[in-house]
């Protein structure tokens, strides 16, 4: 996953006693850390198109080419969630600019920092994903 390899470039941050939540280091430190999770995501995106017109080749094989479809058929879901997860960094950062990033969007309370360096793009606290969560489950019962 991209994000493990953003762990190796952009240390988490650790907050100083007293500290204002959310004050400008915190949120260039988390506007950082959705750049580069974008930048990644867009080099793996290209590296895939790339990647699939250059192995467009087409076997004789009916093993072979079914094979083939269904790589291509896996790699372009996965890089279909990438490009949601890159419309949705792009909100987020929308979020930082307009001081609403890191409440949460249910219930206004701070999400926390170690959550949103778990997932950067949380808008809900731990309570009310817990909460959508139950309601998810029991709705697809």
């Amino acid at each position: 996953m991209p994000v493990e390899l953003l762990r190796k470039t952009v240390a988490p941050y650790t907050a100083k006693k007293g500290e204002e939540y959310m004050n400008g280091k915190q949120r260039a430190h988390f506007r950082k850390i959705l750049e580069n999770l974008k930048a990644e995501l867009s080099e793996e995106i290209d590296r895939t198109v790339h990647t699939m017109q250059d192995e467009a080749t087409v076997f004789a094989d009916p093993n072979d080419r079914a094979s083939q479809e269904s790589d291509m058929a896996l790699e372009l879901r996965n890089r279909d969630r990438e490009r949601k997860l890159i419309k949705k960094i792009d909100e987020t950062i929308e979020r930082i600019n307009s001081d609403e990033y890191g409440y949460c969007d249910s219930c206004g309370v701070e999400i926390g920092l170690k959550r949103l360096e778990a997932r950067p793009t949380a808008t809900l606290c731990i309570d009310c994903k817990t909460l959508d969560e139950l309601r998810e489950r029991q709705q697809a019962k």
